[in-house]
């Protein structure tokens, strides 16, 4: 059974509640993947799955860290974190696939984003 999306502390959208998740919260966009990352913290159970959004916390170092996946796209993201920002995380980092332009990137390399531009 679902849980009930009328309790006010309940995110609508993550079924997610203040405590759920850490500080810190990792944004893959694949619900697939959520585990997988989980799998690299101490102590990780999933406290939620709801639609495109899965939710897992664990510890990394002694921190509560949460892994929640976002679906494809700006609407299913910005979403998933004002609801996670509810919840009580400040710090968001997305994980997943890229694409650039520049002819000397390989596929593996990192890349950290820190603006977009668009026509």
């Amino acid at each position: 059974m679902p849980p009930d999306t009328r309790n006010a502390d309940l995110m609508y959208h993550i079924h997610c509640r203040p405590g759920d998740v850490g500080r810190y919260v990792l944004l893959p966009g694949d619900p697939g993947r959520v585990p997988m990352i989980a799998a690299l913290l101490d102590d990780a159970e999933e406290v939620a799955y709801n639609r495109e959004y899965r939710t897992f916390t664990g510890t990394l170092l002694g921190e509560k860290v949460s892994v929640t996946s976002t679906g494809m796209g700006c609407p299913s993201t910005a979403i998933a974190v004002e609801e996670l920002a509810l919840c009580g995380a400040d710090t968001f980092i997305r994980v997943g696939t890229s694409g650039a332009m520049q002819p000397y990137l390989e596929p593996g390399d990192l890349i950290i984003t820190w603006g977009a531009i668009r026509d």
